[in-house]
């Protein structure tokens, strides 16, 4: 591929420095009782703001330095790749970024939460949830993300009694909150309506016949 370095082509062209990278497969853990920690690294990675070619060309002149902003550019050029329905290319660039930090750190788990989602708004629920669990099998504490989208990831992939459960941890941990869908909007801002109205079919499914938690 012949790199060059101008908006869209721009994007294209870091391909020529992306590798190739297969998720393994992950056991789900058993949800625990409560998840009332905020995760600062659950949240989009930001390196440069815009749009379109001008966008683009900032985060292609941002991966040329070094560091940990280096790899955010990385990661948000993936993104841009993935919105811009070039999924191959947003995957070898999450992929790369990946490479470069260790996936247990802070920087790594941003990155494979960012990459989750992308994969889930593309449709890939699978690869979205192996890129999720590995969050969940390595947190310490119970992080407030989790039991939501774990619920709506699994509802998608049809494995309805275990988004149930994982609907139940978040009611459990605030039952004033995620009882009903009333305060969905709230809670969950970033989620497309297609998607809160996929969880109140969860919460729906919950309230109909509640799991106990099981030590």
């Amino acid at each position: 591929m012949k790199c060059i370095a101008s908006g869209m082509a721009a994007l294209a062209a870091v391909a020529c420095l992306a590798w190739s990278f297969t998720a393994t497969a992950q056991n789900l853990p058993s949800p625990k009782e409560f998840y009332f920690d905020v995760d600062e690294h659950a949240a989009p990675i930001v390196v440069a703001t815009g749009e379109g070619d001008a966008l683009t060309e900032a985060l292609v002149k941002e991966r040329k330095g070094s560091g940990r902003r280096a790899i955010e550019a990385t990661a948000q050029l993936a993104h841009v790749a993935y919105a811009q329905g070039r999924p191959e290319l947003g995957a070898a660039l999450y992929d790369q970024a990946l490479q470069a930090t260790d996936p247990n750190r802070s920087l790594g788990r941003d990155i494979s939460w960012n990459y989750g989602w992308d994969l889930y708004r593309k449709g890939d629920y699978q690869q979205a949830l192996e890129r999720w669990v590995p969050l969940v099998s390595s947190s310490l504490g119970g992080p407030s993300w989790i039991p939501p989208t774990l619920a709506l990831v699994l509802w998608q992939l049809d494995r309805k009694e275990e988004a149930i459960q994982w609907y139940a941890a978040a009611v459990r941990t605030e039952p004033m909150r995620w009882g009903t869908p009333n305060q969905y909007v709230t809670l969950l801002p970033a989620w497309t309506q297609a998607d809160r109205d996929l969880l109140a079919q969860v919460q729906a499914a919950w309230a109909a016949n509640p799991p106990a938690f099981q030590r």
